[in-house]
């Protein structure tokens, strides 16, 4: 294994165990009691202190942080929701099964938008198609995601009866589902959590489109008879993606997050819907361990882009060795 790669993991291992201390931390400060919310305001003192020492809630937080990070590392457990008495690991993997392949269709649809929408405009550039997508890039960072949904809804689902408005059928036929109307179900908040990362990295795609067009080596290859298409997607789209590499890393985060708002509006049984009912309940233990989920997802994509890096452009690895 390379020292490139090994510096990676080494900073990956350190990132991970950061973001645990992070998320307990911030959730050790919120105020509110858990076994108070559970058992009610009219609830007996006698009743909540019995129940917080059920839950563990006297122990001390480092007590807590300790118990939980062996729980997952030692034996991939997670705890027992407060508000549901279930597994919080069952829950979670419930949930993902909706949360996962929504932030892969909205990733999907920002890529393809994106990067055919910058090409096109670094090819065109300050005529009317490049003015163009970059009035309307400008216009898709401007728009709310939560209000672009529902402008959506009104025209696919109201007007033209398209696309449901909500609710998800589930992946299994016998479910009353199926692969197909799951998908249906997706493609609206997908959509409206592509918009806005489509515009962006439409936008950044354009910049570095243009500054390797620039190049030397783009001149040559035309020279030498390469069609403008194969300069443009062959050789200038590769030297430009690591500025592009960077901003899907961070958008993936970015759609991560915006299914919590989304999952919502389209009444999606999500991660997101459950981060957001668990935060009402104060079911800490849920929120505790679906953020953190959420952080290592980000994080090792991350480090995943990072590796593409050196894949795309070995003097990167040579310079950090």
């Amino acid at each position: 294994m390379s020292l490139f790669l090994l510096k990676r993991i080494a900073t990956l291992i350190a990132t991970l165990l950061a973001a645990s201390l992070l998320v307990f931390g911030v959730l050790e400060v919120l105020p509110g009691n858990a076994a108070q919310l559970l058992m009610g305001p009219d609830a007996a003192p006698e009743a909540v202190a019995a129940l917080a020492a059920k839950l563990g809630l006297n122990d001390s937080a480092w007590s807590r942080y300790g118990d939980w990070m062996a729980g997952l590392l030692l034996r991939g457990d997670m705890g027992l929701s407060y508000a549901y008495s279930t597994p919080v690991a069952e829950l979670i993997a419930e949930r993902l099964a909706l949360t996962v392949p929504l932030a892969l269709v909205a990733m999907a649809l920002t890529t393809g938008i994106a990067l055919s929408a910058g090409v096109f405009a670094a090819a065109r550039h300050n005529r009317a198609g490049d003015i163009g997508i970059m009035g309307l890039s400008q216009l898709g960072i401007a728009v709310p995601n939560f209000w672009f949904a529902i402008l959506l809804i009104l025209l696919f689902s109201v007007h033209l009866q398209w696309l449901p408005a909500g609710g998800f059928p589930g992946w299994r036929e016998d479910d009353g589902g199926g692969f197909w109307p799951a998908l249906q179900a997706l493609l609206l908040p997908a959509a409206s959590l592509a918009v806005v990362q489509a515009a962006i990295l439409a936008r950044i795609t354009r910049s570095a489109m243009l500054e390797v067009l620039r190049e030397d080596f783009v001149r040559s290859a035309r020279a030498k008879g390469l069609s403008r298409r194969g300069a443009l997607w062959g050789h200038a789209l590769r030297n430009a993606m690591i500025p592009v590499l960077t901003v899907m890393g961070l958008q993936f985060a970015n759609l991560l997050a915006g299914t919590i708002v989304v999952e919502n509006v389209f009444y999606l049984p999500g991660l997101g819907r459950l981060i957001f009912q668990a935060i009402a309940n104060r079911d800490l233990i849920v929120v505790r361990n679906a953020v953190l989920l959420l952080a290592v997802m980000v994080i090792v994509v991350n480090f995943v882009v990072d590796v593409l890096y050196a894949w795309i452009d070995p003097r990167i690895k040579a310079n950090d060795l």
